[in-house]
């Protein structure tokens, strides 16, 4: 099996209250490869400039990420970022963003990328996105991140995009804002209406609901006593959502995507264990599958007679 992802691959600056870092990797292409790599061949494709060297290659080879379609700018920067959080880590503050090459991105897609199984369609222009998803026709399973931007200045493209995916993966407030909806559950069913099958609404430290047409689930975050840097958690918990889902060589039905959902929500909680990628780049399958049973134990109960009877 194959997974595809389209989207940022940058460098990071950071600054938590509990400590920072001045230049780091980052981006959502490379977030999600790193998590989606312990379950299937990942192929991120995204441009990066002249600074981003051997060093950051090695970072994602490590993990057997094939990097074939990460384009290289001649004389070009990487896409640079620069963000501070507060105590409450589920509001990023930006402080700066340079574009750089990913201010001319225009996806080049290998043969290999193309004919993929599943395609992640990261947060970029929407026009982008239906331009990816257009080209890569074989893929069975496809999903699609966005923001605010996107639903303030480009809300007809973003929802065309939409209506050409399985699975939307946004934060609670953009389905609402997507929408024009307050209810969580009527904003989900609003946009299955546009067409994904799924829906998932991320919630930061409080978990993820997943919204299909045969019902709803949701999980908590995972409790951590050690949070370093949220940047990249929603990336990362997409990776090990499609991830695991590839991996799984058939079409998934409810209780694989609720699996899903629990490989998501470890991955992201390593991924805020430290900063950037410094985490998931060390991690372990054995870690993720014994916190991926914590999660499982921590989250069912016993059935009991109601008060009622």
């Amino acid at each position: 099996m194959s997974l595809t992802v389209v989207g940022s691959i940058a460098f990071d600056a950071v600054k938590t209250p509990f400590g920072e870092r001045e230049r780091m990797l980052g981006g959502a292409a490379t977030h999600f490869s790193l998590a989606a790599s312990f379950f299937t061949e990942v192929r991120p494709v995204g441009p990066v400039g002249e600074d981003f060297g051997a060093a950051e290659f090695a970072v994602l080879e490590a993990r057997g990420i094939r990097t074939d379609d990460i384009e290289r700018v001649p004389g070009g920067k990487s896409f640079f970022w620069r963000g501070h959080y507060e105590y409450d880590l589920n509001v990023a503050h930006t402080d700066d963003t340079q574009l750089g090459v990913f201010a001319e991105f225009e996806p080049k897609l290998s043969e290999a990328s193309r004919s993929a199984d599943t395609l992640f369609l990261a947060n970029i222009q929407p026009d982008l996105q239906r331009q990816v998803r257009a080209q890569c026709g074989s893929a069975g399973l496809s999903g699609l991140d966005s923001m605010n931007l996107w639903i303030e200045t480009a809300r007809d493209s973003l929802v065309a995009a939409v209506a050409e995916v399985d699975c939307l993966v946004v934060n609670d407030a953009e389905i609402r804002m997507l929408t024009g909806e307050s209810n969580l559950a009527r904003a989900a069913r609003a946009v299955m209406a546009m067409g994904p099958r799924a829906v998932i609404a991320k919630q930061g430290e409080y978990g993820a609901a997943l919204f299909t047409g045969e019902g709803f689930f949701a999980l908590p975050g995972f409790p951590l006593e050690d949070v370093r840097d949220p940047t990249g958690a929603g990336d990362s918990f997409a990776g090990g959502f499609f991830g695991y889902l590839d991996g799984l060589g058939r079409e998934p039905g409810e209780a694989e995507l609720r699996q899903a959902m629990g490989y998501g929500t470890v991955l992201a909680s390593f991924n805020v264990e430290e900063f950037g990628t410094e985490r998931v780049a060390r991690l372990s399958r054995e870690e993720i599958d014994e916190r991926f049973e914590q999660l499982r134990a921590m989250t069912q109960f016993e059935g009991l007679a109601s008060a009622a009877e």
